[in-house]
């Protein structure tokens, strides 16, 4: 009981709690595809980043975060990896500054306005300020970065992963695999659901496996979203 009331009062400042488990078992299957490099598109502060690094130690990963506080402590939980880079901006499908929602929690900030539904279901993310970002298309900076030809590519960017995909298609073409956030439900207004996602990914050459994790209404156990995975097809 203690555990809930503290988590709603620290929920308030943009933080949150979740039982950590040493041993990221839904991402052992990803090791048996010789992954070289990890695009980490929609980075926050290195949760992601951290645990792929617990099953794929000898990646390279490129993390991607627009919001400048999260970036910086991004920089700052991931200092101690020499196999790390970050970069201070959103990809999407045009080269532009934009205003972003940040969110109160820093995890549901979006460049789309939230949903009811979404404040509904997360009160605590609801209350939100501008931050101008800059949004830089894939396909634009890739050359930039060492791509190998087993790459996985992780977007989980609240809502804009068309934009993201349409600014990368060459990209995407390229990887292995492809691991994104996809909602049944709108969570962000004019959003991409399921199926759009489904058929931009398999028209790029990917195959659908299922999903490393679901998100459920508690009250109802309606799937809200799903981080869902991508195969190249063989």
């Amino acid at each position: 009981m203690i555990h809930k009331y503290f988590r709603r009062f620290i929920q308030k400042f943009g933080l949150d709690i979740h039982k950590y488990s040493p041993r990221p078992d839904k991402f052992y299957y990803l090791q048996t595809f010789g992954i070289k490099t990890v695009l980490d598109i929609g980075a926050n502060v290195g949760q992601f980043a951290k645990e792929i690094r617990q099953v794929l130690p000898e990646v390279k990963i490129y993390s991607f975060e627009p919001i400048k506080e999260c970036f910086e402590q991004l920089n700052e939980n991931m200092k101690t990896d020499k196999n790390f880079e970050a970069f201070n901006f959103a990809l999407g499908d045009k080269n532009e500054t934009i205003k972003m929602n940040r969110s109160s929690y820093t995890p549901s900030s979006s460049i789309l306005e939230m949903a009811d539904a979404h404040k509904k279901l997360f009160p605590h993310t609801k209350e939100s300020k501008p931050e101008q970002i800059e949004i830089r298309k894939l396909d634009d900076i890739i050359n930039s970065i060492s791509l190998e030809k087993e790459t996985l590519i992780k977007v989980d960017v609240q809502g804009f992963e068309d934009k993201v995909i349409a600014g990368g298609i060459e990209t995407f073409k390229k990887a292995k695999i492809v691991l994104i956030e996809n909602s049944f439900i709108e969570l962000y207004e004019g959003q991409p659901f399921f199926d759009d996602i489904y058929e931009k990914i398999k028209s790029l050459g990917f195959v659908y496996k299922g999903n490393l994790q679901e998100k459920l209404n508690k009250k109802t156990g309606q799937v809200i979203s799903e981080d869902s995975l991508f195969i190249k097809s063989s």
